[in-house]
């Protein structure tokens, strides 16, 4: 059973959700995999009402059409994509489902997309994550949208890929990876102590002695931040958050017997203990 968790924080300013909400679900919906054994869950943490209800809409549109889709809305927001993340795991039908391919509200997969990267957790029992590269649909946009480009792409070929090569350590990016949720137990689950849960949850799973595989040729379609405020919002998490975390696990790393490289996303951070965290 596979749980296809899209996560869906789609707001109408910053993540322009009015246009990418219909295709990030109907991206979703159309992956190829048996119908009976997939679930294509919405996590909506969005505070417009309007949104809310154009997007509750669209999924009894899919369900009508015979698919497998469930609409979750939380009655707060804490704990913001961590929180949402950690109630989503929480419903009975996903204790049925062995992996979750995620999605944040702004990306829309291939059909083959499970295709191509459920079967290396099927053969491979001591991976814990498949991520994927992002593919960016408004890179010509402007010289914002060009310079970020180069430096995600630098990120994916010589961080990601060189790392998954040569069996290092590399971070989950947040999106476009498929997870093995008795990973995600055994590290803990979804934390909201930092701004980067990703990472936070890569490092403990790392430290629980658990393998990553990136796979470069799987390209996930999304959108880069065209604004100057936006970019500068993200640039700010991606950021404070690793040095955040790395003061929240100092000790944890230290007593840990696994040595891990850690990149993701910009700044770096060493220890005594190979542990590089990185931020773009």
């Amino acid at each position: 059973m596979i749980c296809f968790v899209g996560c869906g924080w789609i707001g109408s300013d910053g993540m322009n959700g009015m246009k990418v909400y219909k295709l990030s679900i109907g991206a979703a919906c159309a992956l190829e995999w048996p119908s009976d054994r997939v679930v294509i869950q919405v996590l909506d943490d969005s505070t417009d009402p309007a949104v809310k209800d154009l997007v509750e809409i669209e999924c009894q549109r899919w369900k009508g059409k015979g698919v497998n889709i469930k609409y979750e809305v939380r009655g707060n927001r804490k704990g913001y994509k961590a929180g949402a993340l950690k109630e989503g795991l929480k419903h009975d039908y996903v204790q049925e489902c062995e992996f979750i391919a995620m999605f944040d509200a702004d990306f829309q997969p291939e059909s083959d997309f499970l295709l191509r990267t459920v079967p290396f957790l099927v053969h491979n029992p001591d991976i814990a994550l498949v991520q994927t590269r992002w593919k960016f649909v408004n890179s010509d946009e402007c010289l914002l949208t060009r310079f970020q480009e180069m430096s995600l792409d630098y990120h994916f070929k010589f961080e990601q890929e060189a790392g998954s090569i040569v069996y290092s350590f590399f971070g989950f990016n947040g999106t476009a990876g498929v997870w093995r949720i008795s990973a995600i137990d055994d590290a803990g689950g979804w934390k909201d102590r930092t701004t980067v849960e990703d990472m936070d949850l890569a490092v403990r799973t790392a430290l629980k002695g658990w393998k990553f595989v990136y796979v470069g040729a799987v390209k996930v379609r999304s959108e880069l931040p065209s604004t100057f405020k936006a970019y500068r919002f993200q640039q700010h998490r991606w950021s404070c958050g690793p040095a955040n975390l790395f003061k929240k696990m100092l000790v944890e790393i230290l007593e840990s017997k696994v040595c891990i490289s850690v990149p993701n996303k910009g700044g770096r951070i060493t220890t005594t203990r190979t542990i590089l965290l990185t931020d773009i």
